[in-house]
């Protein structure tokens, strides 16, 4: 594979006259915000679960504590702490109508970090969103702002770098502002898929076309002519973009389908606002991803996706082909950030069978529609999805079975693989008495059928039990009256004089833990949260002597745990 990564496709396809809408976005106004070059482990409109990727992570060498600056003039308008998401972050607001955040951060610089501290001290809670003022913190291009770290949903040292447009507050690509990244790398294009655009993306499996790069061109390690039983067809692409002294791959910048040298559809990732990234699952086949751990990435808009932005279309199908029983080529144009670009090209030809329609019937399921409000109401169990949870229409099923050990029977709620933009109310009825202690402590449990996890659920009438959930799968009901675990990472009595912090491992079985406290001789003290750990960074509000730590930890059905330490400092 490090052979095709060498080699650069730039040939001009005839037709490719028109682009989207290209931005004049300022060049060389934004430096680099760290001390060291940019390396990237991450990049704009990657597919990630639930999300396009917002920024550019940036690699620190493997290390935290890289010392992090202000990529232009302006002022910090925004403090924010949370245990996941973005961690640590700062936001800078700049005169030139761009914010810049910088995410997964350790410690701010000194006058910052004392400005939180003495909020969180205020308020009790280390979990914070602190907006400011411009008079507050301004800023100069290259000061110091904060240090690199691992913080929130970060699984490596890095630092997650952000552009958004301050007005609409939407993250815009910060590849094509003039960071100084070196990249000679064109992507690299591994499979092609066709699918079947009279059913539904949900009820197929796509046809998978491998490639290989010969003569400068993408095309099909077998034959250069596929056959296809359909006559309306949607084409999607498994393709890695790598940059130079990288080995993470990170997303391309811009794709368009060609049909005979004529333009299909054009897609451009640069500007993604936060209230449409979740069809993400919409623009890639989350089918496929779930089933085979593949990012394939179509060039057609399914019903439910209404991420118009990114697409241009020349067709009325938004980017499905229509065929007849000639042979077409097709063709894909697949450009980066650098504008290094590969070309793909194979041919189709429809068989002229005529197209299957979805008949749920047909399948003993149910037809769920896009457009249409979808309601299963069964004597234990019912939900209902209004317009605009599901992508594509699906053929639903489900059905239960006996579970002795728990509140209720197992409900498989259809299929994990499909996907549902927006939450909805799933309602369960117990199958056995609850006894008046439990009523409480009831947990609506899920399972993918790889992973579980659960949720405090709410007890309605007469047995009835419901949850806010957005996943298909399955469900089912437990009693919950374990409280956290609590692993202390001191023994009792030791001398933390010498120590940084006090750490604790919290793990709840069936819920998560829904509130903490760290209480030092009776009086709060700032205990942060990642993952698992809970720890104390030793301050003024801890001096020498001898000390009594109280802390708790309560789950979501209110099970509180709590652990004595004494320890001398």
């Amino acid at each position: 594979m490090k052979k095709l990564l060498t080699i650069f496709c730039l040939l001009p396809i005839i037709g490719y006259s028109q682009q989207l809408n290209i931005h004049n976005y300022p060049q060389d106004y934004f430096r680099n915000p760290l001390d060291i070059p940019i390396f990237l482990a991450g990049n704009f409109g990657e597919c990630r679960p639930g999300h396009f990727h917002s920024g550019v992570d940036i690699k620190t060498k493997g290390e935290e504590n890289q010392p992090v600056h202000a990529a232009a003039d302006g002022y910090i308008s925004r403090i924010k702490t949370e245990s996941g998401g973005f961690g640590h972050a700062l936001y800078i607001t700049h005169p030139n109508g761009y914010t810049t955040l910088y995410a997964h951060l350790n410690d701010f610089a000194p006058a910052i970090q004392k400005y939180l501290r003495t909020k969180q001290y205020e308020k009790e809670r280390w979990d914070i969103d602190l907006p400011l003022t411009p008079d507050q913190f301004p800023v100069k291009k290259g000061d110091q702002i904060a240090w690199s770290g691992n913080t929130g949903s970060s699984t490596a040292p890095h630092l997650h770098f952000e552009i958004r447009n301050t007005a609409t507050e939407h993250p815009l690509n910060p590849e094509l502002f003039g960071l100084p990244i070196v990249d000679n790398i064109p992507p690299v294009v591994y499979e092609v898929a066709t699918y079947d655009m009279n059913r539904s993306i949900y009820e197929q499996t796509p046809q998978m076309l491998s490639l290989k790069l010969k003569n400068n061109l993408f095309v099909p390690i077998k034959t250069d002519t596929i056959t296809v039983e359909s006559n309306l067809v949607g084409v999607g692409i498994n393709v890695k973009d790598f940059m130079d002294g990288s080995d993470n791959d990170i997303a391309f910048n811009n794709a368009t389908l060609f049909m005979d040298d004529s333009i299909q559809c054009r897609i451009r990732l640069d500007d993604i606002g936060y209230n449409v990234t979740r069809y993400v699952n919409a623009y890639a086949d989350y089918k496929t991803h779930e089933l085979n751990k593949k990012w394939i990435q179509c060039l057609f808009q399914i019903p439910g996706n209404r991420l118009s932005q990114i697409y241009e279309y020349e067709n009325v199908q938004k980017g499905t082909l229509t065929l007849d029983q000639k042979v077409h080529k097709i063709s894909i144009k697949i450009t980066d950030d650098k504008a290094n670009t590969s070309l793909v090209q194979f041919y189709i030809k429809y068989t002229g069978k005529p197209a299957d329609s979805l008949d749920c019937k047909y399948m003993s399921t149910v037809p769920f529609t896009v457009d249409n409000a979808n309601i299963l109401r069964d004597p234990n169990i019912w939900f209902s999805l209004s317009e605009g949870r599901l992508y594509d229409d699906i053929c639903f099923k489900y059905s239960s079975k006996p579970d002795p050990l728990s509140f209720s029977d197992r409900y498989q709620v259809h299929y994990s693989y499909v996907p549902l933009h927006l939450y909805f109310e799933l309602n369960i009825k117990t199958n056995k008495q609850v006894h008046e202690m439990l009523q409480n402590k009831i947990v609506m449990r899920y399972s993918d059928g790889k992973d579980e996890d659960g949720k405090a659920a709410i007890a309605t009438e007469q047995g009835w039990y419901k949850a806010s959930v957005r996943n298909f799968g399955t469900y089912w009901l437990v009693a919950d009256t374990v409280a956290p675990i609590i692993k202390s990472m001191q023994k009792n009595g030791a001398n933390l004089a010498s120590a940084k912090q006090i750490t604790f491992v919290v793990k709840d079985s069936l819920t998560s833990v829904k509130r903490f406290r760290g209480d030092i001789d009776g009086k709060w003290v700032c205990f942060e949260q990642h993952n698992d750990l809970f720890f104390y960074k030793f301050d003024e509000h801890c001096g020498h002597g001898k000390h009594k730590l109280v802390f708790t930890a309560t789950d979501e059905n209110n099970n509180t745990a709590t652990y004595r330490l004494n320890f001398t400092r």
